[in-house]
């Protein structure tokens, strides 16, 4: 497994970019989201000179350009200068915290146990515009996003075909009782595998279906030479899972939103 530096350097370097999003880096990491995700902007990974509130300054300037109101900022142990303080000092909202944890995957010896998983649960590799357009059913409620159009869907087809082939990556889908009900994606950099995405229908919560996807996508990260697991689980939802799967907690990112 990684050491404790190495984890907490690819979680401050790990930045979802969606496609038809519009980024920029300077001073910190902005991205300007598609309206099928809600628009905004997300900001990340402070890296600058400047005083915080120049920073901050920069981001809503940057946000207001874009056309955008809302600007969400999530914070990192590594980011220099921190704007927590400053983000609270001009009223932004604590809205979300997720911990960042982490697990070995492979078949040695001190490996956490296998995930058990119910027998009316399985999961599998998406591969078919079907499977993309049940991933879909489960990704709009559960995110409150716009469903894909028909070419969006072939997009989303088309670049998980290609992740999978060139061994980047995969997008699981679960089941319950044959019911698509779960989904979560993986992604490979520098011997880890990133878990993201991970979402389940309400009301069928608890029967397993996120371990499932979760076993599958340390399945397929050991499969592809990760030797580390790192994802970002809520505290509310997922983070008690991957704990009581052999992640440990390696500390937390908070989400401040702000109305620019």
């Amino acid at each position: 497994m990684h050491s404790i530096d190495d984890i907490h350097r690819a979680s401050a370097a790990w930045v979802w970019l969606p496609r038809d999003s519009d980024q920029e880096k300077q001073h910190l990491q902005l991205v300007r989201y598609p309206a099928r995700f809600g628009g905004g902007v997300r900001g990340s990974q402070v890296g600058s000179t400047a005083d915080p509130a120049a920073v901050l300054d920069h981001a809503i300037e940057r946000t207001r350009s874009w056309g955008e109101t809302q600007l969400t900022f999530w914070t990192n142990a590594s980011d220099r200068p921190d704007l927590e303080d400053e983000l609270r000092r001009r009223g932004a909202e604590h809205v979300d915290t997720v911990a960042v944890l982490a697990r070995p995957i492979g078949v040695s010896a001190i490996d956490p146990p296998p995930i058990e998983v119910p027998s009316a649960v399985t999961a599998e590799i998406v591969q078919t515009i079907d499977q993309v357009r049940e991933v879909d059913s489960v990704n709009v409620p559960v995110w409150k996003q716009d469903p894909l159009d028909e070419e969006g869907l072939r997009t989303e087809l088309a670049e998980l075909t290609e992740e999978l082939t060139s061994g980047r990556g995969a997008r699981v889908l679960g089941r319950l009782e044959g019911k698509p009900v779960s989904t979560g994606g993986c992604t490979i950099v520098d011997g880890f595998v990133r878990l993201w995405g991970a979402a389940t229908l309400e009301d069928s919560r608890g029967r397993g279906a996120y371990r499932a996807v979760l076993a599958e996508r340390l399945r397929i990260g050991a499969e592809l030479g990760a030797t580390t697991a790192l994802v970002k689980g809520r505290i509310a939802t997922s983070a008690p899972i991957l704990t009581r799967a052999g992640f440990a907690h390696y500390g937390d990112e908070l989400g401040y939103r702000l109305a620019v």
